[in-house]
């Protein structure tokens, strides 16, 4: 049996006021909590966006090819990716990633679809320990 762990954070940052596509961008990441201070060069904003990018082309990519294109080491690339899957936001398929869907609309209905049965199976164990411990 393998166990998938999925963390999804959600952050509530005020929406930007202007509409700017690249300040939507990185309002829509902040506020799922994949771009934190640390990473001063926004490499995980940049690997998020050239995912994006190859999900309007259907072109999953390699972590050599994010790698190269974005001027970042192998190594930070795969960090930041493992961090997306984590997120459930990215797959791989044959060594090569892409977002789980081809569009930010579906991806947010897939999470919002992830945190239901989230919530629904929290809830189903604390009725079951509410009931053992006669609450």
């Amino acid at each position: 049996m393998i166990i998938r762990k999925q963390r999804i954070t959600v952050v509530s940052v005020r929406k930007p006021g202007r509409k700017d596509l690249n300040r939507e961008l990185q309002w829509l990441g902040d506020s799922l909590g994949l771009f934190n201070l640390r990473d001063k060069d926004k490499s995980c904003f940049r690997i998020f966006i050239e995912l994006l990018k190859a999900a309007k082309l259907n072109s999953p990519m390699s972590s050599d090819q994010i790698a190269q294109k974005l001027g970042l080491s192998r190594g930070t690339v795969v960090h930041h990716i493992h961090k997306l899957m984590e997120a459930g936001i990215v797959i791989v398929e044959e060594g090569r990633y892409m977002l789980r869907v081809d569009n930010l609309s579906t991806l947010i209905d897939e999470l919002q679809k992830d945190i239901h049965r989230m919530t629904d199976d929290l809830k189903e164990i604390a009725q079951d320990i509410d009931q053992k411990l006669g609450l």
